[in-house]
């Protein structure tokens, strides 16, 4: 060894070359939840892409020997907006009118309970709480025989609210508004300050000017993610909507292309597949116009109750 070598401060060798990291190590440390992203992302694609090859497969049928899109065609698309007797784009509008309707319906409902129990103290507010939370615990298809009765014995008074009706059924919608949402609600507007209340009612403001001026703007984010959530659950809601909606022309799209997989001697399933193609994209454009809100909304919604 030479002197320059020896007179080498030890600060300044070359350090040993690290040894290469096992796989198992790392498998064990961080590896397992990449393995366990691809087969949950695996398990929830599969069922979308096997649909869309279906929708595009000319053969209309699920099951196709040649395997996934081995034959793409716009024929089911086509066939889906031809038929007269299953008005498609009228499906489509309804679907849309509706869920918007009741989505900003429920919104504005939810938020204003929320707004009572979380600024406001009055007897019975515990209670309240517990009540509407209560009530969610049971399906809201237990009560449709009781529905039904109810909307045909309004058929004869008020015909714009009875069977057959889209507002009726909004109503009906409505009737399930409070519970969970205004729960979530109420969670999130406890983050919100007092003191901004008390400041607002120094200046001579009211309970109107301090909800619409000041506390709807901070809660924008669980407003969003209240309304994403109702719109998803109407336009997919199937049983009470059957019963209500007897008319073809006044249908959701879930009762709807029902029709065209419910008789067993003409079942269509690639024109079905090709309209839950079409159903699916109002609520992929609502969710990513909404998505900066979802994680600020239900994270802060759970912080505070």
């Amino acid at each position: 060894m030479s002197a320059a070598t020896e007179s080498r401060p030890a600060a300044i060798q070359r350090a040993p070359r690290p040894r290469r990291r096992r796989f198992a190590a790392w498998f064990r440390d961080t590896g397992w939840r990449h393995l366990v992203g691809w087969v949950t992302a695996a398990f929830a694609l599969l069922p979308l892409v096997y649909v869309l090859s279906a929708a595009l497969s000319p053969t209309g049928t699920l099951v196709s020997s040649g395997g996934l899109f081995r034959t793409v065609g716009l024929d089911n698309f086509q066939a889906l907006f031809s038929d007269p007797q299953k008005p498609f784009a009228r499906w489509f509008l309804n679907t849309l009118v509706i869920g918007l309707v009741t989505s900003a319906a429920t919104v504005f409902l939810g938020a204003l309970a929320a707004y009572s129990f979380s600024r406001m103290r009055f007897k019975g507010r515990r209670m309240g709480l517990l009540s509407l939370l209560l009530l969610q615990m049971f399906p809201q298809m237990l009560g449709v025989v009781a529905i039904f009765l109810l909307l045909s014995g309004i058929s004869d008074i008020i015909p714009a609210l009875g069977l057959g009706s889209q507002l009726g059924l909004i109503m009906v919608y409505l009737g399930g508004a409070l519970g969970v949402n205004t729960y979530l609600m109420y969670g999130f507007f406890n983050t919100v300050p007092q003191s901004l209340d008390e400041a607002a009612r120094i200046d001579g403001a009211g309970h109107f000017q301090i909800f619409f001026t000041i506390i709807l703007r901070l809660v924008t984010p669980i407003l969003a993610i209240v309304g994403l959530l109702t719109f998803i659950t109407t336009t997919g809601e199937f049983m009470i909507a059957s019963i209500v909606l007897n008319d073809p022309d006044s249908q959701t799209l879930a009762v709807g292309l029902y029709s065209f997989v419910g008789d067993n001697q003409s079942r269509t399933w690639g024109v079905f597949s090709a309209g839950a193609v079409l159903a699916a994209v109002p609520v992929m454009a609502l969710f990513l116009f909404l998505q900066r809100y979802i994680s600020s909304g239900l994270v802060a919604g759970a912080v505070k109750g």
